[in-house]
């Protein structure tokens, strides 16, 4: 057991996990997070608390940032702006379709990374040399699949919150159509999909539940014995641990909880 932490490069940006040590930064204060760059300043998001998960993969903060830490975050801040603008300038007189989504300086290996996303191959090299020349950096390009740039940029999701991907998702989980089904969600991809236009990957949070839900509740179609009498199951309701039933005697439905139905014998024994 030890503590962590959550801090952010950015406003609404993603969130990191760190180990705080002999620190105790309080949410809103700014600390240096190690990075592969370097220290960096980073705000407090989360203040630090005792985990039970072990903490010795988690980076540990060098320090409380200081005037001078962010005085150099703030000269970042406003190269990036400055790259971005230039950046995408060029793309437009190049005429090229692709999206510039954010830019990476990265003095100590003497390069900027330009991140971008596109709908096909692009044929930057001309972009590539106006860069150099413009920038007076060496320039790497990098594509970033759609998940990824909404990671970068930011957005918000149906729920009306910051999507998980750009705030505490780290890894994505396969996601398919089968999860919306189980869920009795519709299949309209305007429905279940996500800022990036790929299937939302909350999708993927309540999907066992329902998977153990139906595997032990009695089927739809299938007779049982409720305290309101002997009836058919016509509807599942997941969240509320419960069941629909049309009963046999008047034909009015009634939701029963799960404990509460039995299933007819024999199909208990089938399953």
């Amino acid at each position: 057991m030890g503590m962590l932490c959550a801090v952010t490069f950015s406003p609404k940006g993603q969130l990191h996990y760190a180990d705080p040590g002999d620190l105790r930064p309080e949410v809103g204060q700014h600390v240096l997070l190690p990075t592969d760059h370097g220290a960096v300043a980073a705000q407090v998001m989360w203040a630090a608390e005792y985990s039970a998960e072990d903490t010795d993969g988690f980076p540990r903060l060098l320090g409380m940032a200081t005037d001078a830490d962010l005085a150099a975050t703030e000269s970042t801040r406003r190269t990036k702006a400055r790259t971005m603008v230039a950046t995408r300038k060029l793309v437009r007189e190049h005429q090229l379709e692709m999206k510039v989504i954010a830019v990476d300086p990265q003095p100590d290996e003497g390069k900027i990374v330009i991140f971008y996303t596109a709908p096909e191959t692009v044929d930057f090299r001309s972009l590539l040399r106006d860069l150099s020349a413009t920038l007076d950096s060496r320039v790497e390009l990098r594509q970033l699949p759609a998940r990824d740039a909404v990671r970068v940029t930011g957005a918000i999701g149906s729920c009306g919150r910051d999507t998980c991907c750009s705030t505490f998702l780290k890894d994505y989980e396969p996601i398919t159509l089968a999860m919306a089904r189980d869920q009795d969600l519709p299949a309209n991809p305007m429905r279940i999909s996500g800022a990036c236009g790929r299937l939302m990957c909350c999708l993927k949070y309540e999907h066992p539940l329902y998977q153990e839900f139906k595997r032990t509740a009695p089927a739809i179609g299938e007779r049982v014995q409720t305290p309101e009498g002997d009836g058919v199951v016509v509807g599942h309701s997941v969240p509320r641990e419960s069941l629909v039933i049309k009963l046999s005697a008047d034909g009015s439905s009634h939701v029963c909880p799960k404990a509460s139905v039995c299933s007819a014998r024999k199909a208990y024994d089938s399953r």
